[in-house]
C-alpha cells in the first residue's frame, strides 16, 4: 500500500495549494490513501471548519488529522462527532468530542488504522500518548497490520522517542506541528517509517506560515500581537510511504516538498 500524507495546512494559501494540486498528486503518485493534517486550515491559521473539511475531501483527502488547534473554533466542535474522517488527538481526556483513531477502508478495499496523538512537552497537559499508543496498537492489529500515526508534538526528542516506542509495531510514525520539514526520514528497525516533522502546506515566505513582520514584532516586543497568515506563494510538504500489505512493514519513505507559484 502507498500512503500520501500532507503536513499542516496553514490558512487560505495552504488550503488553496492543497485543494488545487492534490488531485494531480493523486494521479501522479497513485496513493491508495491520502491523509492531511488540517488543524491550521481556517483563514486565521487556527482550527478547521465544515466547509474546509468538505473542500479537502472533495480534492482527494481520505482522512484529516488535527492537533492542539482542533478546538480553536468552538462553533465547529460538533464536526468531530459528525464527520468520521476527521480525527483529533486520541489522548484528550474522556468527554472530548470526536475520536482519535479509526479503521479506514481504501478505495482498493484494504483496511488501515489511522491514529492522531499529541505530545506533552511544552504542550497541553494531556493523557500519556505512549500509553494511548499501546492501546491503539493492540486494537488495530486485531483487524489490520497497517497502522499510521500522526504524532503532533513540539519537541523533537519526544517525537523521536515516540517513533522508537512504536518501532516494529506501527507501519508509519510522522511528526507534525512545527511546520518545518526535517531531513531524517528513515525506516526504523522492525519496519516503521519515521520522520520528525513532515512540514507544512502554507506560505513559503513566512514564519511557519505566519506574516513575517507581525511575527518579528511579537518576538522583538514580547507583546501578544494577533497572528496573521502570510500571503504569497505556497509550499506543499509531505511524505509518500510504501508498505507491505501483509506484514504492515514500511518499505520506503520519501519526502515531498513542492513550491506552488502564484
Amino acid at each position: 500500500m502507498r500512503i500520501l500524507f500532507l503536513g499542516d495546512v496553514v490558512g487560505k494559501p495552504g488550503l488553496e495549494a492543497v485543494t488545487q494540486h492534490l488531485p494531480g498528486l493523486r494521479k501522479e503518485l497513485k496513493p491508495e490513501l491520502v491523509i492531511v493534517n488540517g488543524e491550521n486550515a481556517a483563514t486565521t491559521g487556527r482550527g478547521i471548519t465544515e466547509p474546509i473539511v468538505r473542500e479537502l475531501v472533495a480534492s482527494g483527502a481520505d482522512v484529516i488529522t488535527t492537533g492542539n488547534h482542533a478546538w480553536s473554533r468552538s462553533d465547529e466542535w460538533n464536526l468531530f462527532d459528525e464527520e468520521p474522517r476527521l480525527l483529533r488527538p486520541a489522548n484528550y481526556p474522556p468527554g472530548a468530542p470526536g475520536r482519535g483513531w479509526g479503521i479506514f477502508r481504501t478505495r482498493q478495499g484494504k483496511l488501515i488504522g489511522v491514529a492522531n496523538l499529541m505530545g506533552r512537552v511544552t504542550m497541553e497537559a494531556l493523557d500519556d500518548p505512549f500509553r494511548a499508543a499501546d492501546a491503539i496498537i493492540a486494537e488495530v492489529l486485531q483487524q489490520t497490520p497497517l497502522l499510521f500515526f500522526d504524532f503532533h508534538a513540539e519537541a523533537t526528542s519526544e517525537k523521536a522517542a515516540f517513533g522508537w516506542h512504536c518501532a516494529g509495531r506501527a507501519s508509519v510514525v510522522v511528526g507534525t506541528h512545527t511546520h518545518v520539514q526535517t531531513a531524517d526520514e528513515r525506516i526504523l528497525p522492525g519496519g516503521t517509517a519515521y520522520i520528525t516533522d513532515v512540514g507544512m502546506c502554507g506560505p513559503e515566505n513566512s514564519v511557519i506560515g505566519m506574516d513575517i513582520e507581525v511575527s518579528l514584532a511579537r518576538f522583538r516586543t514580547q507583546l501578544p500581537t494577533r497572528s496573521k497568515v502570510a500571503d504569497g506563494a505556497a509550499i506543499l510538504c509531505g511524505v509518500v510511504v510504501d508498505m507491505d500489505d501483509t506484514t504492515g512493514r514500511a518499505q520506503h519513505i520519501e519526502r515531498l516538498r513542492r513550491r506552488i507559484p502564484l
